[in-house]
């Protein structure tokens, strides 16, 4: 394998997840951000560094907006190596990443249609009825299908590296919502985050069985470790939950894109085993790919039926904001599909070239 690290399967075992390694910068945003994290966080920052000067069409895909997101949102899960975590909540820093954020909603919303209040008489009925049509649509290009029968070995690896960004803090960016929601619609969501959290005993949370898949495959599963190789195109995808999940304002929307992530991951993640074994994957490693086929088609029903249509039943004025938020994630996985396939069909890497991870 030539693409990604090569390490020692022993490394799945690694269960506590130390901070996020700090980055090489990918322009004036997240260089201006990673220079003024470390230092005291006591002082000020000058803000004429932090603004991001470029097109809001280029928002979801411009590298140096998407890593200075992420780094700023990573310092609300596991933090940043050597970086106080007092930074976590500086005034200037949130002020500056409030503009970064504006700017990227603005780029969703030319991407995808948003109607914030929905004019229809039966707001359930067309949530309910618009989340299906998302879960049938079977995006081109399928990025399932060319890992199940096309992909290389190296290639199948290198979507892992891309997944681990996401899988290996899974089901964390969704659990914000758990705060903002009451009753039987808060009480859907733990559900579906208890199955995620594997019940409570470690070695079936979902961010464990993706150690011990990327452990098969000889990759590091240490977290944030490949932060450096990974694109905008996959940054937009933690990133976008993220956006949701720590703002109250976005809870329909949160609801929406964990609706779509439910109802549209049975059918991929059986593609994904069978890829996986295809290439001699390991049994026990595909667990991965088998409890998400099971368990996500149970969680699709109460996804659909008990937390969107429940919370769209509850407060109708948040019908267009989960909409929204579903649209949001096929449109982040048909951004991320589009790169990798696209790059794998030029004969290229879909990593970022080791000049420009090391620049």
């Amino acid at each position: 394998m030539t693409v990604v690290d090569v390490v020692a399967p022993d490394r799945s075992s690694l269960l506590h997840d130390e901070p996020a390694p700090l980055p090489a910068a990918r322009g004036p945003v997240s260089a201006a951000l990673l220079t003024a994290v470390q230092r005291d966080p006591s002082r000020s920052i000058d803000l004429r560094h932090f603004f991001w000067a470029g097109d809001p069409a280029d928002a979801c895909t411009d590298d140096d907006l998407q890593l200075a997101l992420w780094l700023s949102y990573e310092l609300h899960y596991r933090g940043l190596a050597g970086v106080d975590d007092r930074w976590e909540w500086h005034p200037e820093l949130l002020w500056a990443r409030a503009r970064w954020e504006n700017q990227l909603v603005a780029g969703l919303e030319l991407a995808v249609p948003h109607d914030e209040v929905l004019a229809s008489a039966d707001p359930v009925g067309e949530v309910v009825a618009g989340l299906n049509a998302l879960a049938e649509a079977d995006g081109e290009p399928s990025l399932s299908k060319f890992l199940m029968r096309r992909a290389d070995a190296d290639q199948f690896a290198e979507f892992l590296v891309h997944r681990s960004l996401y899988h290996l803090k899974e089901a964390d960016p969704h659990s914000w919502a758990i705060p903002r929601l009451s009753g039987a619609v808060k009480g859907a969501l733990v559900t579906i985050q208890a199955d995620e959290y594997g019940g409570g005993v470690a070695a079936g949370m979902h961010a464990q069985l993706f150690r011990v898949l990327m452990a098969d495959w000889r990759l590091d599963a240490t977290y944030g470790h490949y932060l450096e190789q990974v694109p905008a195109a996959t940054l937009l995808g933690t990133n976008l939950i993220s956006l949701f999940g720590l703002h109250r304002r976005w809870r329909g929307a949160l609801v929406g894109h964990l609706t779509a992530f439910e109802m549209s991951s049975s059918v991929p993640n059986a593609r994904y085993a069978r890829g996986h074994r295809r290439l001699e994957g390991g049994e026990q490693a595909a667990k991965f790919f088998d409890e998400h086929v099971v368990a996500d088609a149970v969680h699709e029903q109460i996804a659909l039926h008990d937390l969107a249509a429940g919370l769209t039943r509850a407060e109708p004025a948040l019908a267009g904001d989960v909409l929204f938020g579903a649209r949001c994630a096929a449109y982040a996985d048909t951004v991320f599909a589009s790169h990798l396939v696209g790059r794998w069909e030029a004969g290229l890497s879909s990593l970022r070239p080791a000049s420009e991870a090391a620049a």
